[in-house]
């Protein structure tokens, strides 16, 4: 049995370097490595051995597996540079064909939109400021007046983790870190994703973005808020469109009030887009409730200021008449290769 172990071996050297590609590789090793294989043939005829020669020849028969699995591999290394060195080998090559034309990448239209929304505030004198996608109770409910029984900090809302934190619901959580780390005047804008327990629609999804705007100084008025969400859309949608503020109600704003702007379909005459009313709805603003100042440590008696956060997909889909926000996740190609060069 020995000599058959070392003629084997040898036999396997001449076979394996005969190969001159992978296919011819694989095929040799199942020849001599496989279930069938000659060496595993050898393991059957261990029993017709004595007790105490079978460690010895379970050994060798071992040994030869190793030797032939080295003799693949060195010679799968070989096969594989002679592949590369012919690829590369430019006498194999025709110089004078055209090139092969590298396409490039594009921003995707959130990131143009977020990116044109920085441009339009960064331009009104705002900072950008940046916070934690995962939060607490505190920086997303109790610092914004939001009580305990609210709607939104319920289970069916909001997504909370073991340990008890919680994916933020909105980005208003960077406005109070803000507010906790810097004395006013704070003018600042914070973009990003929240996250919210909503079943995915054409206008709602469990992962979305927002930009959100703080203003925070000695005589703020809701006339600067006014004045200064009219800008932002002046700027970003055009002269034509105009906007307007209307009461609402915010835990963490008051007086509180929702934004429209004239329809950028139909210019405000009524379509389907806007459900014929001629306005669209852009987000929540109001001027700081005096309770966030003073848990904060901001005294209210001397400070005022306003708030409002904005939908970026929402801001995406109006600018880019994009029906379905699910579109905007989807990464289609199709969709995706219309933005290329969008952005200036």
């Amino acid at each position: 049995m020995q000599e058959q172990l070392k003629e084997l071996v040898l036999q396997a050297q001449t076979d394996i370097s005969a190969c001159n590609n992978a296919n011819d590789l694989m095929n040799v090793k199942a020849q001599y490595l496989g279930k069938k294989s000659l060496l595993n043939g050898l393991f059957a005829k261990m029993r017709d051995l004595h007790p105490e020669d079978r460690p010895a020849f379970g050994n060798l028969i071992n040994e030869s597996r190793s030797k032939i699995e080295a003799l693949l591999e060195a010679r799968n290394k070989e096969v594989k540079e002679s592949a590369w060195n012919k690829s590369s080998n430019l006498s194999n090559s025709d110089l004078s064909m055209p090139g092969v034309f590298s396409s490039r990448g594009g921003f995707h239209p959130l990131s143009i939109v977020q990116r044109e929304i920085d441009e339009v505030f960064i331009s009104m004198g705002f900072e950008i400021a940046e916070g934690p996608d995962i939060d607490d109770d505190f920086h997303n409910f109790d610092a914004l007046n939001t009580p305990a029984d609210h709607p939104s900090r319920n289970l069916a809302d909001t997504f909370y983790l073991n340990g008890g934190g919680l994916l933020r619901t909105q980005t208003s959580t960077v406005q109070v870190r803000t507010m906790e780390a810097f004395k006013p005047p704070i003018r600042i804008i914070s973009a990003g994703r929240c996250y919210r327990n909503d079943k995915p629609d054409p206008s709602h999804s469990p992962v979305f973005h927002q930009v959100e705007a703080l203003v925070v100084d000695e005589g703020i008025s809701l006339a600067d808020m006014t004045d200064t969400l009219s800008q932002f859309a002046s700027i970003l949608f055009g002269k034509q469109v105009a906007s307007r503020i209307r009461p609402h109600f915010f835990p963490f704003t008051e007086p509180s009030a929702e934004m429209d702007i004239s329809c950028v379909s139909c210019g405000g005459s009524g379509c389907r887009i806007c459900k014929y009313s001629g306005w669209l709805e852009m987000g929540g603003a109001g001027m700081v409730d005096p309770n966030v100042f003073d848990m904060l440590g901001i005294d209210s008696e001397v400070y005022t200021g306003f708030a409002f956060g904005l939908g970026i997909e929402r801001i995406a889909m109006l600018k880019y008449n994009i029906p379905d926000m699910r579109i905007l996740f989807e990464n289609d190609l199709r969709m995706l290769r219309q933005f290329k060069g969008e952005l200036r």
